[in-house]
């Protein structure tokens, strides 16, 4: 390695919470998938195949986005209220 020459500093990937709209490192967000068989699911891992959206740890962000119907439009499909319960008590274990 030359000396004199600066470190390079690693980009940290950002995505944003569509419930609150605060922008976060990706790791520490839950991302919403909509699957190519069309269920709708959380992923932990990060890696599952889908139209994806995320979400803070906080289920008033789940609300809010229920609310104003973000989550939908960021998967782009209409989702049921029990598919929100679901999601919702999946986020209370997860956290």
């Amino acid at each position: 390695m030359a000396t004199g020459q600066p470190m390079k500093t690693r980009k940290i990937p950002e995505r944003r919470c569509v419930g609150c709209g605060e922008r976060f490192p990706k790791q520490v967000l839950i991302r919403v998938v909509r699957t190519p068989e069309g269920e709708i699911c959380l992923d932990r891992t990060g890696k599952r195949s889908g139209r994806g959206a995320y979400l803070c740890h906080n289920a008033a962000c789940l609300r809010r986005a229920a609310k104003t119907n973000r989550l939908s439009q960021n998967l782009e499909c209409e989702i049921p209220t029990e598919i929100y319960s679901k999601l919702e008590a999946e986020l209370d274990q997860h956290v």
